[in-house]
């Protein structure tokens, strides 16, 4: 009589050998990676990646969007709203999302890099990026800046980032009082991070414009200010936000020297 071998019993769930050990080594190699996608500056509040898939290559940042042709932004300031500017009353900066959420539907949403680093890899030349986040975090770079003119060295850190801040062309204040406290918090975050509407730009600089419009604040660089003021003008056609009658002239006179 044939008798057969008894089987080797196992623990189950134990996966044994150098084998097993190899896969336990990637799972955890993938499950860290996965951890420490994305990213952004601490100081500046950046939000984590929220990407369901992030990306496997360096994600390339929207590009600019081109200023309209003096005659075009003419014609859009013409079509805009002439109100006055409703009450602060509400606003908040929370009113407008999470900080750089990539959990947006406008260019570079969804690419796995919140805002503000995909709008200093824009803007910004000489890059160098931080290994193991995919491409997303800017440790470096150099700064041309529209606004002042200036040269800046970016340096990522809690101290030095500061030095180059993202401006929101249309400032966020400045849309609540004229159009956004009615919208939903989708739009308004969709609003927040638009790359139409940010501006890498040196931190000083950014901090006397604060929540200025046309009317109250240009930059100090005379030739960037028909290209901003045309940016203004864009970005509140494309959202239906209207501006004052003192923001409309100040627009106009601008214009009106390009």
């Amino acid at each position: 009589m044939n008798r057969r071998k008894p089987r080797s019993h196992r623990p189950r769930g134990r996966v044994a050998g150098p084998v097993g050990l190899i896969a336990l080594v990637v799972i955890a190699g993938l499950t860290w990676a996965g951890l420490n996608a994305g990213g952004g500056d601490r100081d500046e509040a950046a939000a984590p990646t929220t990407s369901a898939s992030p990306p496997l290559s360096s994600p390339t940042a929207a590009a600019p969007t081109a200023p309209a042709s003096p005659s075009s932004a003419r014609t859009q300031l013409a079509a805009l709203d002439v109100k006055g500017r409703a009450p602060r009353t509400g606003y908040e900066r929370s009113e407008f999302g999470q900080a750089w959420t990539d959990d947006v539907n406008v260019p570079d949403g969804h690419n796995g890099c919140d805002t503000r680093n995909d709008i200093l890899r824009r803007d910004l030349t000489a890059v160098s990026v931080k290994p193991g986040s995919r491409g997303c975090v800017v440790l470096s770079g150099v700064l041309v800046d529209p606004y002042s003119g200036k040269t800046i060295d970016f340096l990522r850190g809690e101290k030095t980032s500061p030095a180059v801040q993202i401006d929101h062309v249309v400032a966020m204040s400045d849309a609540w009082q004229k159009g956004a406290a009615q919208w939903d918090t989708a739009t308004r975050t969709d609003f927040a991070n638009d790359p139409a509407n940010l501006q890498a730009t040196d931190g000083p600089t950014n901090q006397q414009k604060s929540n200025g419009d046309t009317a109250t604040w240009l930059p100090p660089n005379k030739a960037y200010r028909c290209t901003y003021v045309s940016r203004q003008i864009d970005v509140k056609a494309r959202y239906g936000l209207w501006v004052t009658a003192a923001e409309k002239d100040a627009m106009t006179k601008v214009l009106s020297t390009c």
